[in-house]
């Protein structure tokens, strides 16, 4: 009987430790992690000013006149072109107006033949660039996707030369001319900084005339106009929240 009431003592004893040893361990144990909370969305903020570079094509049509005797011809040609633009936008709710300066050199050229008395011959046409400053309006369909629209002044360096039917040099409608241009395209903000556009321009630069000795006193007229469509990409700085 003692050794009965022993053994049951020892095993209460056991019992007891075991009990202790798993409370313990149970007060050392960690706390769960916390839940899991995602990042707050980026506040996409337009207002600011940025700078970047574009690249695209560009389609040019010259339509050359013979003032004197009412002969007309025209040319089409497309070509490469390319620069940069800098500019600032200031953003109200969904809308976002601003202005900006683009500048794109361009290969575009072209050729067109007159055959009508007193000049029989062929025009040859070369625009070097653009420039165009314009405003623009926008509306933000999301947070970080504009679609705008734009329109101001245009300039270009094309030079317009005229040949005989023997391949001589008669005269050359040459300067920097002033125009006008439209366009829209939309820019997405893909990164804190960061946006890329894809657009499309019309610029219209008027008529241009001068007689020519060379070909007895004959009166020459040239009317340009340029298309492009661009893609880009700009950098914008010093915008709120981000910072520098």
């Amino acid at each position: 009987m003692q050794k009965c009431a022993l053994t049951l003592l020892a095993a209460t004893a056991i019992g007891l430790i075991a009990n202790h040893a798993s409370a313990a361990d149970l007060a050392r144990r960690p706390p769960p992690p916390p839940a899991y909370v995602p990042p707050a969305p980026i506040p996409y903020i337009w207002t600011g000013c940025y700078v970047g570079g574009n690249i695209g094509g560009a389609w040019s049509n010259v339509e050359v006149d013979n003032v004197s005797t009412g002969g007309t011809a025209s040319a089409s040609n497309s070509g490469f072109a390319g620069g940069g633009q800098v500019g600032c936008d200031y953003q109200t709710g969904a809308w976002v107006f601003g202005v900006r300066n683009m500048l794109d050199a361009t290969s575009l050229s072209n050729n067109a033949t007159l055959s009508t008395i007193p000049f029989s011959g062929t025009a040859d046409s070369r625009t070097h660039w653009f420039d165009t400053l314009t405003a623009r309006g926008g509306y933000l369909v999301a947070p970080n996707v504009l679609f705008y629209v734009q329109g101001g002044a245009a300039w270009t360096n094309t030079n317009v030369t005229f040949f005989d039917v023997t391949g001589a040099q008669i005269g050359e409608i040459s300067n920097d001319r002033t125009g006008w241009t439209v366009g829209g395209g939309g820019e997405w903000m893909f990164a804190p900084h960061w946006s890329a556009f894809v657009e499309y321009n019309f610029m219209g630069f008027g008529t241009q005339s001068a007689a020519f000795a060379a070909c007895g006193g004959c009166v020459l007229s040239a009317k340009a106009n340029i298309q492009d469509v661009l893609i880009g990409l700009n950098y914008k700085f010093g915008w709120a929240p981000w910072g520098p």
